[in-house]
């Protein structure tokens, strides 16, 4: 559906230590940095990219499929321990559907970032 997806971030460090940190849970890790910018994901192919802009405003949504949901838990705990904020608790989430297990955090810059399992 989609190859890449970039958001603008105010602070690239802080925003670093929170996406390292939730989708590190979910195995994807920092592939590849430059002088504002870095580029998360799948070893080889970063697919989620964060472009330093003291403007940002963050109002984004991104939803990130997780393999199940130890992994979900995983990713809210840990996205806390990165600076995020909670928006959501894991949990299923019946209105979307019967399956639809997840968690929602707040970035440093203010979008709203989720870890799903559908199983």
């Amino acid at each position: 559906m989609y190859d890449h997806i970039g958001l603008k971030v105010r602070d690239l460090d802080a925003s670093l230590r929170f996406y390292e940190a939730a989708l590190g849970a979910l195995g994807h890790r920092l592939d590849s940095r430059y002088d504002g910018g870095a580029g998360l994901g799948p070893d080889g192919a970063p697919a989620l990219w964060l472009y330093e802009d003291a403007q940002a405003a963050g109002q984004g949504h991104v939803a990130f499929r997780a393999p199940d949901r130890a992994s979900v838990d995983r990713f809210h705990a840990a996205g806390l321990q990165g600076g995020g904020r909670d928006n959501g608790a894991p949990g299923l989430r019946a209105d979307y559907s019967p399956s639809y297990y997840a968690a929602f955090l707040i970035d440093p810059d203010g979008h709203n970032v989720e870890a799903v399992c559908m199983d």
